[in-house]
């Protein structure tokens, strides 16, 4: 109690402003539940359960000061719950071997590859001698072949290569098997035969007219301007290239084509201002109705009717959710741009969906949103101009992208080892232009679409679609328009995170004592280390750390684990480039001297037959199964298979992929449910 006595005048000071906090206490139980080792035992989430129990009855019991540590459990422990809960409702069977042969299932949705390949995600899978109850619930299929895809929902057929979803290309890095463990996806192939009707399947009308609504855009608007419109429209983005993703990433645009907050903001704020302005030229209306709040309800409509259009995946969900909040604000006389309305928003989106937090989504955006509400928030309130009337539009513009970019920087950085030096240029010249033409000219499009008027609309947004790929090309061409950072440590980016919330959220001069976390953060990020030596999970590849960079065995082959390498490297060598450092060159068989031991990379089977005794002090990795004698240490595909990648330490020591991975339902450790949770979910 002396302790909450003393927290007393602090708290006192942050009255009115604590509500800001909650996601952040539900966040930090929730990254808990995901940072554990294990999946909790029936122990520890009684704990947490009880901590849930214990943390509301203190809120009804306890004096108003002692009452926010009530909140502070309530939450925290919510949070982790919450996270637990979510993971066992999307528990789904997991194919747990490579399999060749005929799949069937319903086509439920079309994408694109990072190949640049067309791929489809069936449902209501079957698989032949593969039992009902083993069966994953989802497969994805990139096509290698060509022709006329069916309409969504119809049954279709092929002969693929199917595999469960892979593990982490090194210790520690990021892992799809959880990714694909919340989309119920069991499992990943490739087909080179073509799909075929098996059938009619059940009708799926939204992703009908969504593939309809796409295609009819891309008619309209061809070229790569289509994709992009289509994509901004629909959510369709298997019309766009490799190059121009790749043109939008390196000029920092990239968050244009996906359906984010800024194109659900900007379509609510069209409709809402649109419709305000319609309803205040009658003045007979103006004077009788509530213009503000007709207007909200109308762009709530539309924000609705954009989420369900663009297939509702997770980004525009969460962009949805943010735009409800704010609109929802205007219709409870709230103020719409605050800190409380996106703690609201963030709230929701966590107890939804809990497995965002980790991922660069839900960070960027929130950064983003809660960095530009905060800073207008304090020029509002002190009244700092900015600038003649005139140039205020352009001055917020700017700034508006400064601090976005400013928020989101460290977290694009870490997810994606990359930073685009020219990002603010190209961003001052293309988001006003989608604010101010793209997106009204997209409304006024469907407007007109009924009265076959739409083309009007479509050209506009052609024009404008246009400037914005030759901003992406141009800056993207300049010379050193993009930087490339080694991946930071595992403390680095909550340190952010925890500073640049002490900055906005926390009032008077207090919060400058986030500026100590996020110097603490960047000089852990500026002292980040590299493993001196990888492996691939499937022996196929090994990246040895040199003067020089990081020196691959192979300069072809296992081309993804070696691109990811060497971006987690900071390093923007190609494969090949990359091979060439190896001592030796390029042959069957490699060596390298690596902390202290012998690292040798057996390349074949003819190589692997050869090689047929090894010394103590020596590491073998073949990309065949093999037995040795010596006393080397022999990491063959049977053995990297339990194993999964391998990093070699400075000090010599062997670290695994299951070991930082750790047991969880995703890792191949179904999950417990408790009684209680089995109760609650309804499950016998």
């Amino acid at each position: 109690m002396r302790a909450i006595a003393a927290l007393r005048p602090l708290l006192d000071a942050q009255r009115g402003h604590l509500f800001p906090w909650s996601p952040v206490l539900l966040g930090a139980g929730i990254a808990l539940y995901f940072a554990l080792p294990l999946e909790p035992s029936f122990d520890l989430r009684a704990v947490a359960l009880a901590a849930l129990a214990a943390g509301a009855a203190l809120v009804r019991v306890l004096p108003p000061a002692a009452r926010l540590c009530g909140w502070a459990v309530f939450l925290f422990a919510l949070g982790f719950c919450a996270a637990g809960v979510r993971t066992h409702l999307q528990a789904a069977p997991v194919l747990p071997f490579r399999y060749y042969g005929p799949v069937e299932g319903r086509l439920a949705a079309l994408s694109r590859s990072p190949s640049d390949r067309m791929r489809v995600t069936l449902d209501q899978v079957r698989l032949d001698r593969v039992a009902a109850a083993k069966t994953p619930a989802q497969v994805r299929l990139t096509l290698h072949g060509s022709g006329p895809l069916p309409p969504p929902g119809a049954r279709v057929m092929t002969t693929a290569h199917l595999m469960p979803p892979q593990g982490p290309a090194e210790p520690g890095g990021f892992d799809f098997r959880r990714h694909a463990w919340f989309q119920r996806l069991g499992a990943v192939g490739y087909t080179r035969v073509p799909l075929l009707r098996a059938g009619k399947g059940d009708a799926m009308p939204l992703e009908a007219l969504r593939r309809r609504a796409s295609a009819h855009i891309r008619q309209v608007i061809p070229g790569e301007r289509g994709g992009f419109a289509a994509a901004i429209t629909t959510g369709d983005r298997s019309g766009v290239s490799a190059a121009v993703l790749d043109a939008l990433r390196g000029s920092n645009l990239a968050h244009l084509l996906a359906i984010s907050g800024l194109h659900m903001g900007l379509l609510a704020g069209v409709v809402f201002g649109g419709l305000r302005l319609g309803l205040c030229l009658v003045p007979p209306l103006a004077l009788r109705l509530p213009v503000k709040k007709i207007a909200a309800c109308g762009a709530l409509i539309a924000a609705a009717g954009y989420l369900a259009l663009s297939g509702g995946n997770v980004a525009t969900e969460r962009a949805f959710i943010m735009a409800a909040v704010m609109l929802g604000a205007v219709l409870l006389d709230q103020r719409a741009l605050s800190l409380r309305a996106v703690a609201l928003a963030a709230l929701i989106v966590l107890l939804r969906r809990p497995e965002s937090l980790p991922g660069p989504g839900f960070q960027m955006s929130f950064a983003a949103t809660t960095a530009l509400v905060g800073v207008f928030s304090w020029i509002r309130d002190a009244a700092v101009p900015l600038g003649p009337k005139w140039l205020r539009p352009l001055s917020a513009a700017a700034l508006s992208s400064l601090v976005a970019g400013l928020a989101t920087a460290p977290f694009g950085a870490a997810h994606f080892n990359m930073v685009a030096h020219y990002g603010l240029l190209a961003n001052l010249l293309a988001v006003p232009v989608m604010g101010a033409v793209v997106m009204p000219a997209a409304v006024l499009a469907l407007l007109l679409t009924p009265l076959g008027l739409g083309q009007i609309g479509w050209a506009v947004m052609a024009q404008g679609l246009g400037w914005i790929l030759r901003v992406a090309e141009q800056v993207a061409g300049l010379e050193g328009a993009r930087g490339h950072v080694i991946s930071p440590g595992p403390g680095v980016l909550p340190l952010i995170a925890a500073g640049g919330l002490l900055l906005i959220l926390w009032q008077g001069r207090g919060r400058l004592a986030g500026l100590l976390p996020l110097l603490a953060a960047f000089a852990l990020w500026q002292g980040a280390g590299r493993p001196p030596a990888l492996i691939a999970d499937t022996g196929g590849l090994v990246g040895v750390l040199t003067p020089g960079g990081r020196a691959l065995s192979k300069p072809k082959g296992a081309g993804f684990i070696a691109g990811v390498w060497l971006e987690n490297d900071g390093d923007a060598a190609r494969q090949p480039d990359a091979a060439a450092r190896w001592p030796g060159g390029a042959a069957k068989l490699q060596a390298a001297e690596v902390a202290g031991a012998e690292l040798i990379h057996v390349i074949g089977k003819r190589a692997a037959e050869a090689y047929t005794e090894c010394k103590p002090g020596q590491i073998a990795v073949f990309t065949v199964p093999k037995v040795l004698q010596g006393g080397c240490l022999v990491l063959d595909p049977q053995v990297l298979r339990r194993t999964g990648a391998v990093l070699l330490t400075s000090e010599g020591r062997l670290v695994t992929a299951s070991d930082r991975a750790g047991a969880r339902p995703w890792t191949g450790e179904g999950p417990q449910l408790l009684p209680l949770t089995r109760r609650l979910l309804g499950r016998q």
